[in-house]
């Protein structure tokens, strides 16, 4: 089975204090499964942003079962972590990793896109009590986590605030006045994670505003920089458990990655920015990832 039955323990609820090796190889599988589902999602409803959200799998898998403070059943605690998922267009993936770790029902994947479903195209916190902010229109998601982070702060509280957003993403100018800020006030308790696949729609990220030297760019801003493989699950682990990286600045984690990731037609390959897969290629895409009779 994909995902643990309704009313079954969530798979957030199975690492506990387990060995490093059986943490990274249960988030290893987790990934496998997340993306399966994913896979399954966009064909069903016949859109999506697929190369993307199959390059963040294994970023959101590791936040979201295993690094942050987050109760499943209990949502309303003030002092839980925060996750804006900024690049709100991956939004399947989102969904499918929130229903891994039990903070939706699985059954509701079943109505992605589908009228009156709380499974918008881009995630809303009206509609899914774990998403912490509406996002989609790119360049919002870092100003907002800014401000939950500064909120932290001035509350005193130990609480984390995590960004996810995309590379291209960065060439909006609200995110660098975000960045400016959050140096400037010291905000060790937020933590920006870009998904750094060098690609965008339609063309290369280079090709449209090229972004390099990205690390020193940053860290004039009053950053902390740390540069990982981002689909090293066990990389990840161990990233996310050093933060905050100084005591004096916030986390910008640039995690390397690859659009498509795993799928050898989808990676690295532009026209999957939002390409739905016809039957052949979803046979062949979840025979690369593994999957079984009852998972297809």
């Amino acid at each position: 089975m994909l995902y643990p039955p309704q009313g079954a323990e969530p798979w957030i609820g199975r690492i506990g204090d387990a060995p490093r090796e059986e943490v990274v190889a249960f988030l290893e599988d987790a990934a496998r499964r997340i993306r399966i589902r994913d896979l399954q999602l966009v064909k069903t409803a016949k859109a999506g942003h697929i190369g993307g959200e199959m390059s963040i799998a294994d970023i959101l898998t590791t936040l979201l079962l295993h690094t942050m403070n987050l109760d499943p059943t209990n949502l309303d605690d003030p002092e839980r972590d925060r996750l804006v998922v900024s690049k709100g267009h991956v939004a399947a993936i989102l969904y499918t990793t929130l229903a891994a770790g039990g903070f939706i029902n699985p059954d509701e994947l079943d109505t992605f896109l589908q009228n009156e479903s709380m499974l918008n195209g881009h995630p809303a916190r009206t509609k899914v009590k774990a998403v912490e902010a509406n996002t989609g229109p790119l360049g919002h998601g870092l100003p907002i986590a800014t401000g939950m982070a500064l909120g932290a702060k001035i509350d005193d509280s130990s609480r984390r605030t995590f960004v996810v957003l995309g590379d291209g993403e960065l060439q909006e100018g609200s995110n660098w006045e975000a960045m400016m800020f959050a140096g400037n006030q010291g905000l060790t308790n937020l933590v920006a994670i870009v998904d750094r696949n060098r690609l965008q729609q339609g063309a290369t990220t280079k090709a449209t505003n090229s972004l390099e030297p990205l690390p020193e760019k940053l860290r004039a801003f009053g950053w902390e920089v740390v540069e990982v493989d981002g689909h090293d699950v066990g990389a990840l682990v161990d990233t996310f458990a050093a933060v905050p990286a100084t005591s004096a600045k916030p986390t910008f984690v640039i995690a390397h990655t690859h659009k498509g990731h795993p799928i050898s037609y989808m990676r690295d390959n532009v026209a999957w920015h939002h390409r739905v897969p016809n039957d052949s290629e979803l046979e062949q895409a979840l025979a690369e990832l593994g999957a079984v009779k009852e998972d297809a």
